[in-house]
C-alpha cells in the first residue's frame, strides 16, 4: 500500500470516528483544508519534473476524490443518526387510547339546593331571586337593623359604596332582602290590580349566594344560604315548626330526627329560636347541631312589606345549605367546596 492509499484509509478511519458534524469538520481539516494533509501534497509537486507531476497529480486526485466520498457518507450517516434520534423522541404511540373529556356533574352545593328547592316547592313555596350588591335599605333597615343597631357588626361585610338615597351599596349578607324585594312587589301587583278579593298569602324561599368577612373551616368570605318566609291572615309558629321538621327528616331521609327550637335573638323576628337537629349515629351521636334560625316576622318588618301587621302575620326562616351538604356527605371543611379539586368534586358525579 503506497502512502496515499494509506492516507485514504486513514482519513477514513477519522471520520467513522468522528461521533458528531463538529468533529468530522475536524477531520475534514486535516486532510482537505489550506493545512490539510493533501494539500502538502499538492505543495510538494513543485519539484518533480513535467511527466511526474502528470502522474502524481493524477494519483492525489484520485485519493482526494476518494476521501471526499467517504466524507459525504459520513455526513449522510450521521444526519440520519440525528433524525432517527429525533423521530423517536418525538414519537407518537398511536396504539395509546385517546384522551377523552370526563362527564361534569353539579357542584355538591349546587345539588342541595336543587333538592332544598324541590321540597320547599312540595310545600308550596316559590323560589324568588335577587340581586347579589344590595343596597342597605333591604339588606339592614327594611329588616329592623338601623345603622346604630348592635346587630350590624355581626353582618360585617364588603360594601361597594357608602353613599346613595338607600345608604350606600354592599354585597349582601344574607338572602332576606330578597324576602323583602318579593313581598314589596306582590303587595303593588295586588294594588295594581284593583282586585277586591283579599291578596293571596305569600310563600317563599330565597336561596343564593351571600357575603361577609370571615375564613375557617366552617365559614368562608361567600357562603350560601335559603331564606324562608310564610305571612298570611293567621299563619303561628305552629306551622313554622311543622315546615322544618317535615323539610329536615325528608332532606336527611330520617322520619325519627329531632328537631329542638331554642330561643334566640333575630332583629327581624319576634319571638325568634335558633333550630338544632339531634344525632343519633355517627361521629355527632348524642350531640346536637345548630342548622338554622328562625322566628316571627316582626311587626316592624311586616309594615316596611307595605302591610298592616295587626291583620298579617307569619314567620321567617333562615338555613345554611353549605352546612346542610357537609352534613349529608360527611364532609368536615366547608373550604374544599370552593378548592375546585376534581379529585374531591368528581366523588358526586
Amino acid at each position: 500500500m503506497n502512502d496515499l492509499d494509506e492516507l485514504v484509509a486513514q482519513a477514513g478511519r477519522d471520520f467513522t470516528a468522528a461521533a458528531a458534524p463538529a468533529a468530522l469538520e475536524d477531520a475534514k481539516a486535516r486532510y482537505l483544508g489550506k493545512a490539510g494533509r493533501l494539500t502538502e501534497l499538492l505543495k510538494g509537486m513543485g519539484a518533480l519534473s513535467h511527466e511526474d507531476k502528470k502522474t502524481r497529480g493524477a494519483e492525489i486526485n484520485q485519493a482526494k476524490q476518494a476521501i471526499e466520498a467517504a466524507l459525504s457518507a459520513r455526513r449522510q450517516a450521521l444526519a440520519e443518526a440525528e433524525l432517527e434520534a429525533q423521530l423517536k423522541a418525538e414519537a407518537l404511540d398511536v396504539t395509546l387510547p385517546g384522551r377523552q373529556r370526563g362527564n361534569g356533574g353539579l357542584h355538591p352545593v349546587s345539588r342541595t339546593l336543587e333538592r332544598m328547592e324541590a321540597l320547599f316547592g312540595s310545600m308550596g313555596f316559590e323560589v324568588a331571586d335577587g340581586p347579589e350588591i344590595e343596597d342597605d335599605w333591604y339588606n339592614f333597615t327594611a329588616l329592623n337593623t338601623p345603622a346604630d343597631h348592635p346587630a350590624r357588626s355581626m353582618h360585617d361585610t364588603f360594601y361597594v359604596d357608602t353613599a346613595g338615597p338607600n345608604g350606600g351599596h354592599l354585597l349582601r349578607t344574607h338572602t332576606s332582602p330578597m324576602q323583602v324585594r318579593h313581598a314589596v312587589q306582590h303587595v303593588k301587583r295586588h294594588a295594581a290590580s284593583g282586585s277586591s278579593a283579599p291578596m293571596a298569602e305569600i310563600r317563599v324561599i330565597a336561596p343564593g349566594r351571600t357575603y361577609r368577612v370571615d375564613s375557617d373551616a366552617t365559614h368562608s368570605p361567600m357562603f350560601h344560604q335559603c331564606e324562608g318566609l310564610w305571612i298570611g291572615a293567621n299563619v303561628s309558629f305552629k306551622d313554622l315548626k311543622s315546615v322544618l321538621t317535615d323539610f329536615f327528616r325528608r332532606f336527611f331521609e330520617s322520619d325519627d330526627l329531632v328537631l329542638r327550637f331554642r330561643p334566640s335573638f333575630f332583629p327581624f323576628t319576634e319571638p325568634s329560636a335558633e333550630v338544632d337537629i339531634a344525632f343519633e349515629s355517627g361521629p355527632l351521636k348524642g350531640k346536637w347541631l345548630e342548622v338554622g334560625g328562625c322566628g316571627q316576622v316582626h311587626p316592624n318588618v311586616v309594615r316596611n312589606f307595605g302591610l298592616d301587621p295587626e291583620a298579617w302575620i307569619g314567620f321567617a326562616f333562615g338555613l345554611g345549605p353549605d352546612r346542610l351538604t357537609m352534613l349529608r356527605y360527611g364532609v368536615n371543611d366547608l373550604r374544599q367546596f370552593y378548592e375546585g379539586d376534581l379529585r374531591f368534586l368528581s366523588q358526586f358525579r
